[in-house]
């Protein structure tokens, strides 16, 4: 798709979000957004409708920021998941879509009865 790389990446000293300036615009990406949408196999399956709810993720953080090359950030979160490569354009897909995002995601957790909570 070849969505802009950000013009800054900032992860603020809580590790709780991840902060991302394109432009004049900035988005505040939480480390439980980043997690519960890993685009690790362990999150999305191998296939369509192999997707894995991600449950008790409220209280992640962000613990390391490494790039990949020039496509991609691994992110290393606090539950010890660290095999989803970011590349850019996903990066910018989270951030522009993170409210429709969110919501979809607390729909899928209320409908299989499960909590943001351990």
């Amino acid at each position: 798709m070849n969505h802009p790389l950000p013009d800054e990446i900032r992860l603020p000293g809580d590790k709780t979000a991840l902060l991302l300036r394109y432009g004049n615009a900035d988005y505040h990406l939480s480390a439980e957004l980043l997690r519960v949408y890993s685009p690790s196999a362990e999150v999305r399956g191998h296939g369509v409708g192999q997707e894995v709810l991600q449950t008790g993720k409220r209280q992640v953080r962000i613990t390391e920021l490494e790039p990949a090359g020039n496509y991609a950030l691994k992110i290393t979160f606090s539950d010890g998941h660290d095999s989803g490569l970011f590349d850019w354009d996903y990066l910018y897909h989270l951030a522009t879509a993170q409210d429709t995002l969110w919501q979809d995601y607390l729909q899928r957790l209320q409908q299989a009865g499960a909590s943001r909570d351990l």
